[in-house]
């Protein structure tokens, strides 16, 4: 008998690029917060050693062959996003460690303001920068604030208000365990304390949806932090499992308790906020993921990137292997992606200067409810039972 049930399927809908993009790397994209059409994606270099001036290009659902809005920079785009407060603001951080923010409304490729000249800005290269919104800034009582972190170790908050205003959240630094005897039995408040020294290179954050004074740093040396905005001396916690760079932390949008995570180190790991080691390890190549993004509609699944290679996961079907293994035909690095918001569709960035937009299709027919139940079950497995005597 043949199954009615058709297998989950990646369908390429259209591709945005133009000749300008043609052999740049998309290192980061987002979408407008107001209007869900457009789209800003940044250009870059993926060989440190071959930098180029950079692009950003905002590009329109009307006309993928052609953007809407052309920034020209002088350094590669690492990271990019678009303010709540004020949709039409776009701020880009750049390989050489300048935030610049653009008015998408004008036609002009200058840009509204930017760090170049600002004291103690950032030295290295920034890999994320996102606008958040804070309970309480400068004694109002709310606001948006930009936070980036770059190669220099530095979690970075800046204000507009008069000019390029920053203060630092946190300076990163390495750790290392403390040597703990029977922490398998019973691990203590002073036994889950880490010993910080010397100076680690940032590479991805992210806050905590319902609290935005808490976020995950994550380093070069694979290891992840929970830190506070108001604590900057110690981190709140670590986590450690990676053994190679952490490009990516995202927090579940339907599940506050867990993130995930993807590293150099071939994998993509889930995490509890209790355990400081992964509840489960996601791997099935031998390739570097890029990045990794959980859907904003479908609490078990999302999708990750390598060099050739798009994988979707519904880790409430299947928790071995991914649903969907997409290889381009032509040989490329997905370098990023990120899902649509409005649409059951992913958009996947490469290093041939292309964003290509995917259609998800047979995905998971069951219910938020069943799916959310199916994750806490993975963080949270019942224990064997010992029936010897």
């Amino acid at each position: 008998m043949v199954s009615s049930i058709s297998k989950p399927v990646l369908e390429r809908l259209w591709t945005y690029s133009c000749p300008l993009t043609v052999d740049k790397t998309v290192c980061s994209m987002a979408w407008n917060k107001a209007n869900n059409d457009l789209l800003a994606v940044g250009y870059g270099q993926l060989e440190y050693t071959k930098q180029k001036p950079g692009l950003v290009c905002c590009w329109s659902l009307k006309n993928p062959e052609y953007p809407e809005r052309i920034f020209h920079t002088e350094t590669g785009i690492t990271s990019l996003d678009f303010s709540h407060l004020n949709p039409n603001l776009l701020a880009v951080g750049m390989y050489d460690g300048t935030i610049a923010l653009y008015n998408v409304r004008n036609a002009g490729s200058s840009s509204v303001l930017d760090s170049s000249k600002v004291e103690g800005k950032h030295s290295s290269p920034i890999w994320q920068l996102k606008w958040v919104d804070k309970e309480r800034v400068a004694g109002e009582e709310k606001g948006e604030v930009l936070v980036s972190i770059a190669t220099d170790g530095r979690v970075v908050q800046w204000t507009f208000r008069k000019g390029c205003e920053f203060s630092e959240l946190m300076h990163l630094k390495r750790t290392s365990k403390k040597s703990r005897k029977g922490a398998e039995a019973g691990r203590t408040a002073k036994q889950s304390e880490v010993l910080i020294s010397r100076h680690a290179s940032g590479q991805t954050f992210d806050f905590l949806p319902s609290d935005t004074n808490i976020y995950l740093a994550g380093t070069e040396e694979g290891h992840i932090h929970k830190c506070s905005c108001s604590y900057n001396e110690q981190y709140l916690e670590s986590y450690f499992g990676h053994t190679g760079p952490v490009y990516k932390i995202s927090w579940s949008p339907f599940l506050p308790v867990c993130f995930i995570s993807c590293s150099a180190d071939w994998s993509v790991r889930l995490w509890h906020e209790d355990q400081t080691k992964p509840v489960c390890t996601f791997q099935s190549s031998n390739k570097a993921i890029y990045d990794v993004v959980w859907s904003p509609t479908s609490p078990g699944v999302f999708a990750c990137v390598s060099d050739g290679r798009v994988e979707v996961w519904n880790l409430a079907e299947n928790a071995l292997d991914p649903v969907i293994v997409y290889e381009p035909a032509t040989p490329c690095v997905q370098s990023c992606l990120l899902f649509a918001i409005n649409s059951n569709a992913v958009l996947v960035g490469d290093s041939q200067g292309q964003v290509t937009v995917f259609e998800l299709r047979n995905m998971s027919s069951l219910s938020t409810e069943e799916q959310v139940e199916s994750l806490k079950k993975l963080l949270n497995p019942i224990p064997a039972v010992d029936n010897s005597y």
